[in-house]
């Protein structure tokens, strides 16, 4: 239960309230006398009041006001009853304290209303309906008869017919609640239940007064007295807090619950014509209120059609706009594409345009300061988009951060609306408390009219969306028009994606092994591990091919796995049968998708106890990048690894960050030189200088290093000669098969260190 913080003594009190009160009502049927006949209603009347201020408030229910109303009624309601049977001959005197109870008893019911959602039309009209209904029955069969009592005042008689049609109107406000209400909980049906109570109370009272009379017998005061006990029970139940919380679903204007209310009310004034019809005045009210209800049915009906109507419009503007900007989808973005594709005619220089944006750095700031932030951002990048297109273009959102622009022009329309769209980052972004500097990739497409709309519509979003991606490759703030060289490179992608999944599967893949030798000897003293791929019909497909394929498709988790377990497996099978040494350790790449896995260290853990490998004879490289970015996951799996003992390379050091504050961050044990300064040596002067600092820097730290890329005997000497301890290159030959690398290297022969 919502906001229930009552006792659990209190979960059924409202049993006790129920039965207290049956044990009440039963003794005061029984008359004993005009003594215990009070008792039994102050016992139930006070006892009510109580219920309505305690029960509430122990278990949280809302809104506090409408139970200080209902309090109030109760204390009026017992009030009137008490003085009834002592004023038989004035009864005006009940009737000035209890009618302002079913005052406070309407406001009680309304705070609820309100509280559930405002009333809506229709329910007000049904109400409006109803209560006519009701009045009109109550004047004719009650309070009429009643006016004619001879003897009799006037007002007198005229309230002897009221309150039956006061609880018409409580009746309606009750229902009313039903309709915010997908299961009606308990204290909603004991207070439905009660508001009948007191309507057969009041009838019966009605009835009497036809006759003159304003008391009979205490059986008459019986549905008061279970009515007062079922609302003290229904605010004691500890559903009452469900009651002041709507729980809005779509109704059917004419709903089944609706037309129980309703139908018998517009039957009512048919019903009254053929059976006290006979009197000319009455068919005058009769008909007058039967008008009426006609009229409020017929507006009734309007405002339904009119409500079906603004429905289906909010349905179909929630359909083809984005609800965080209230710029036009992807849904409708494609249908003015396909208009104006047919509107504009396939000859002349006027094309259809599609502008493609997407904004670089959005991940950076959903990833730094969350996606509130995001959305903040996006909203800003719309509101600029609209006001610097306003009269002209309407740009579309169809993504997290991307946005769709289409227009009809020719190519220098284009450019120029480039620069307008470019124009919007100027200026940085608020974000929350800073500002952020933000760019767009642009791509471009274009078509003439006369084609298939949806065919040309789907062609123009799925061009400027690969051109939007090769600006995004050339860098940030770019924008490319889409040319159809571009479709054999996004063919040639796809079909590479689709050929690397079938080699993972069909292990076309294989592990080379390319030496790390000692300058000094000759001699290796570990291996790189290196994936090759050979496609049965397009033969040899290099590493840097497919490697970013692999990345960009999410398949370098699995092939890292591959590779790392082939070589692991391969180095065991080594070290057993003494192919190489206890020393010799074998290096293999690791991306930074795989350090990203929290699981990395363990899963390596795991390998190794079961292949009997010793952690220091593994090495796994990486790149620089992973040290800028390691502050979550990849960190934590870099300390990991180390702890576990394996050896952690820093793979073409140099050519990214090069920074010694990462080095001494992370626990790296080594690194390795990029080939790019390796080249140079002996021709570039700057190049010597470079690898004479990464060593002096290197040795600083007791880092470990490897120079890559050596393909001359010249290098050799100048790395040597500068400090460098181990070498890796073609001078020594390329990545090679186990079989191979076994066959040539398993003899730990030495190489000749200065040849020639």
């Amino acid at each position: 239960m919502r906001g229930s913080t009552a006792p659990r003594s209190w979960r059924y009190a409202w049993l006790g309230a129920i039965v207290l009160g049956a044990a009440a009502t039963v003794l005061y049927v029984l008359d004993v006398d005009d003594v215990v006949n009070a008792a039994c209603f102050v016992f139930i009347g006070l006892g009510g009041v109580a219920a309505y201020l305690t029960g509430p408030r122990r278990f949280g229910a809302e809104p506090r006001a409408a139970w200080l109303a209902i309090s109030a009624a109760g204390v009026l309601f017992l009030a009137g009853a008490l003085v009834r049977p002592f004023v038989t001959d004035r009864p005006l005197t009940a009737d000035a304290l209890t009618l302002p109870g079913y005052l406070c008893l309407s406001v009680f019911f309304s705070l609820l209303v309100r509280a559930r959602g405002a009333m809506e039309r229709h329910a007000a009209l049904d109400g409006l309906i109803v209560c006519l209904a009701g009045g009109l029955a109550s004047a004719l069969l009650l309070a009429a008869p009643a006016v004619a009592v001879p003897g009799r005042p006037f007002l007198e008689s005229s309230l002897a017919g009221l309150y039956p049609l006061l609880d018409v109107v409580l009746l309606a406000l009750a229902v009313n609640l039903t309709f915010t209400a997908r299961v009606w909980p308990p204290s909603l049906v004991l207070l439905l239940t009660s508001i009948l109570m007191l309507m057969a109370g009041d009838v019966g009272y009605a009835i009497i007064g036809v006759d003159g009379q304003t008391y009979a017998s205490p059986l008459l005061d019986v549905p008061f007295l279970v009515s007062y006990s079922l609302m003290a029970a229904a605010s004691l139940h500890p559903s009452i807090t469900e009651v002041g919380h709507g729980d809005r679903y779509p109704v059917q204007a004419w709903s089944w619950r609706r037309m129980l209310l309703v139908a018998p009310a517009v039957l009512t004034p048919f019903a009254l014509l053929l059976t006290v019809g006979q009197y000319p005045t009455y068919r005058v009210l009769i008909g007058g209120t039967g008008a009426a209800i006609v009229v409020l049915l017929l507006v009734r009906a309007v405002s339904a059609v009119r409500a079906q109507a603004e429905a289906q419009l909010h349905s179909e503007y929630q359909a083809t706009h984005d609800p965080l900007t209230a710029l036009p989808n992807r849904r409708m973005i494609t249908s003015t594409v396909e208009r104006l594709v047919a509107e504009v005619p396939a000859t002349g220089s006027e094309r259809v345009w599609v502008a493609f944006l997407d904004l670089d750095g959005f991940k950076w700031v959903n990833d730094s300061w969350g996606h509130d932030a995001g959305d903040q951002l996006v909203i800003e990048v719309a509101t600029r988009l609209r006001a610097a297109l306003h009269g002209v273009e309407e740009p579309a959102r169809v993504g997290g951060d991307e946005f769709l622009i289409t227009f009809v022009g020719d190519e220098r329309r284009a450019l120029r609306l480039v620069d307008v769209i470019q124009g919007c980052f100027a200026t940085a972004v608020p974000v929350l408390d800073t500002e952020v500097v933000i760019t767009a990739s642009i791509g471009l497409a274009h078509a003439p009219g006369g084609g298939d709309p949806a065919l040309t519509a789907e062609a123009l979003l799925r061009d400027a969306d690969t051109a939007m991606y090769r600006s995004k490759a050339e860098g940030p703030g770019r924008s490319t028009v889409f040319d159809t060289s571009m479709h054999d490179k996004v063919r040639e992608r796809i079909e590479l994606e689709g050929a690397l999944r079938a080699a993972l599967a069909e292990h076309q893949l294989t592990v080379v092994y390319q030496p790390i030798v000692r300058l000094g000897t000759g001699q290796p003293c570990g291996a790189e591990a290196l994936v090759r791929w050979t496609h049965p019909e397009r033969g040899p497909v290099p590493p840097m091919t497919f490697i970013p394929v692999a990345e960009e498709a999410g398949l370098i988790g699995a092939l890292g796995t591959y590779v790392r377990t082939e070589a692991l497996r391969r180095l065991a099978e080594w070290r057993a049968n003494g192919t190489v040494g206890p020393d010799f350790y074998l290096s293999i790449n690791v991306s930074p998708r795989q350090l990203s896995e929290a699981t990395l260290a363990r899963t390596v853990a795991a390998e190794l106890r079961e292949l009997g490998l010793p952690p220091e004879v593994v090495a796994l490289e990486m790149t620089e990048s992973v040290m800028v970015d390691g502050d979550g996951v990849a960190a934590r799996v870099l300390f990991e690894l180390r702890e576990l003992g394996v050896k952690l390379l820093v793979d073409d050091f140099g050519t990214g960050f090069s920074a010694l504050g990462y080095l001494r961050r992370f626990p790296v044990t080594g690194v390795k030189i990029d080939r790019s300064f390796v080249s140079g040596l002996g021709e570039a002067g700057q190049d010597e200088e470079i690898v004479r600092a990464v060593v002096a820097m290197s040795r600083a730290l007791g880092l470990t290093i490897v120079a890559e890329g050596v393909e001359t005997r010249a290098q050799r000497d100048a790395l040597a000669a500068v400090g460098v301890t181990q070498g890796q290159g073609w001078l020594w030959g390329p990545g090679v098969p186990a079989g191979d690398f076994a066959q040539h290297w398993g003899t730990q022969r030495r190489l000749p260190t200065h040849q020639g």
